[in-house]
């Protein structure tokens, strides 16, 4: 994972190791089209998500989001990214979140996001594949940008990390407060009112000081937050 510059976000990354097979990398046969990546292989074991020629477009999914620092209630949004909700909801159900810790927070003055989803918690995990982006285009101009390219990416947005066009895969971050950034983030859901609360406290906790940078505005949660579990709360 490379880092993020203060006016735009958020990168996941994967190994650099070789493949151990030279055999094309298998991609799923629906409109998705899950991609393996054999090059960055899962953090946890996990196969491909279903990939049905009719993928769900309609509805929300509830997610209940235990965290260590208290609820993080997830809505998914089927219309806006129904590729990104199937790929989530499979994730969580084969337990690739649970106990996996958030980390990174960021605090610049245009971007304040909690970062999850690794569940080596380096940056650099991922659940083995990777799909194509579902880029937000109803979202507002942010204010901070007079040039009027970044968009508002509004407190409590819940959108997919990723390391440039069509990398998506695991890591994902929820929206503390308004930011700004260019709209290369998939957005798929939101954060319920219980979690805002939950997001501002990691945020008031700060972040982990190190040697080179004494007062940092990117880095480790100090309050620590582990993901005790990721579910759906009702049948999607």
């Amino acid at each position: 994972m490379t880092a993020l510059a203060a006016t735009e976000l958020v990168v996941s990354g994967g190994s650099t190791a070789a493949s151990a097979s030279d055999a094309p990398p298998r991609t799923t046969h629906g409109p998705c089209q899950y991609t393996q990546t054999p090059d960055e292989p899962a953090a946890r074991p996990v196969p491909l998500p279903p990939d049905p020629r009719h993928t769900p477009s309609h509805g929300t999914v509830d997610m209940a989001v235990p965290t260590s620092q208290g609820p993080l209630p997830l809505r998914l949004d089927r219309a806006k990214a129904p590729c990104t909700v199937q790929s989530f909801v499979h994730l969580a159900r084969h337990r690739f979140y649970d106990r996996t810790v958030c980390h990174r927070l960021t605090a610049y003055p245009t971007l304040k996001v909690l970062q999850c989803g690794d569940p080596t918690g380096t940056g650099e995990g991922g659940p083995g594949y990777e799909y194509k982006d579902e880029l937000p285009v109803d979202l507002p101009p942010a204010p901070s940008d007079p040039t009027g390219v970044r968009r508002l990416y509004g407190r409590g947005v819940l959108a997919m990390a990723n390391a440039g066009p069509n990398t998506n895969g695991s890591q994902f971050f929820v929206v503390y407060e308004d930011s700004a950034l260019r709209p290369n983030y998939t957005v798929f859901g939101t954060v319920g009112t219980a979690g805002l609360k939950t997001l501002d406290k990691i945020a008031a906790g700060g972040i982990e000081p190190t040697t080179q940078d004494p007062a940092p505005v990117d880095g480790t949660p100090v309050l620590r937050t582990e993901l005790l579990s990721v579910r759906p709360s009702c049948r999607p």
